[in-house]
């Protein structure tokens, strides 16, 4: 399942993109101009989807301006489309929404649905307001999404796991250690990435105090707050993270475990193995992998295979053995 930005979500069948999509939310998204960072954003499958046909969208929607978190279902059992309608909304919740949407949407080893909101762009950032859900991590219960999992803040909005975020536009969970990486788009100097143990949320990730593990803005002093990155890049290096996941796929055994990531920017490529403590073997890949694109998302398969969406091109390509 392929998302686009102007809100068409396009199935590939053996190969092949189908002609009719598998679901058309134009009519409910706000799309301002290609370049622009809101639009159709996120997509979640239930675990048991085969069963259930549920699944989840997140998109900046039209004409307010806010962020949405919507469940659907499909049409029928077995079917190749969905229903034209939503089943309810989790989250609808002012934003802007053309910049620092964050937009990703992923289920846990502990089956709750996490999504990301960047904070809008706003200065002062509402990222430390835990009355806010922008620049925040949320965990919700989509069978009981108004009563908060065992876990999330005791305090404030009762989504929220982790706070403290500029715009975690794209986050993934190793899909064996069940490790939450978070690449979090700097502002001024540093790019980073965030990495979580399962079950520890509840995390200060310090912005706007903070750019990756140094006072903002750049040359200020202060008490360091929240939690320092896993990894984090110059500018000179990265301009705008977009994190990936973790190689759990058969097809290149000396890239398996390792942490796969890249830069919308540059269109560089980067990777670490995380030791469950902290980021070790750091290589870049870019030379490796030979992109023709900058990358703008990354996808992973049923058999932990990883793929790359190109912004510039529309092209999506699978990271397959040399």
């Amino acid at each position: 399942m392929v998302l686009e930005k102007a809100g068409t979500l396009r199935l590939v069948k053996d190969g092949a993109v189908q002609p009719a999509p598998f679901l058309d939310v134009r009519s409910r998204v706000f799309f301002p101009a290609p370049n622009a960072e809101g639009g159709l954003l996120g997509l979640a499958f239930h675990p048991d989807y085969a069963k259930n046909g549920r699944f989840w969208l997140h998109y900046s929607s039209a004409p307010r301006g806010n962020v949405v978190i919507e469940e659907w279902k499909r049409a029928a059992q077995g079917a190749d489309t969905a229903h034209p309608e939503p089943v309810r909304s989790l989250v609808d919740v002012k934003h802007g929404a053309w910049n620092h949407v964050g937009g990703m949407l992923a289920f846990g080893k502990d089956g709750y649905l996490y999504a990301a909101i960047g904070d809008s762009a706003r200065s002062p950032s509402p990222a430390a307001d835990l009355t806010s859900k922008l620049g925040k991590i949320l965990r919700i219960d989509v069978d009981q999404p108004t009563k908060a999992p065992a876990g999330n803040m005791t305090s404030g909005d009762p989504m929220i796991w982790d706070y403290g975020l500029r715009n975690p536009w794209r986050f993934s969970f190793d899909r064996l250690t069940g490790d939450l990486y978070i690449g979090d788009v700097g502002q001024k100097s540093w790019e980073e990435i965030l990495v979580e143990r399962p079950g520890q949320g509840r995390n200060d990730y310090g912005w706007e105090a903070m750019e990756g593990a140094h006072c903002y803005p750049p040359g200020a002093t202060c008490k360091p707050r929240g939690l320092p990155p896993a990894v984090e890049h110059p500018r000179s290096e990265a301009g705008s993270i977009v994190g990936g996941y973790v190689y759990r796929g058969a097809k290149i055994p000396c890239l398996r475990g390792r942490y796969v990531y890249g830069d919308y920017v540059t269109g560089r490529f980067f990777s670490f193995v995380w030791d469950g403590k902290a980021a070790t073997d750091r290589v870049e890949l870019t030379s490796a992998l030979s992109p023709n694109g900058l990358p703008a998302s990354f996808g992973e398969d049923a058999a932990g295979e990883i793929y790359v969406v190109m912004f510039n091109t529309g092209r999506i390509y699978r990271i397959d053995p040399g």
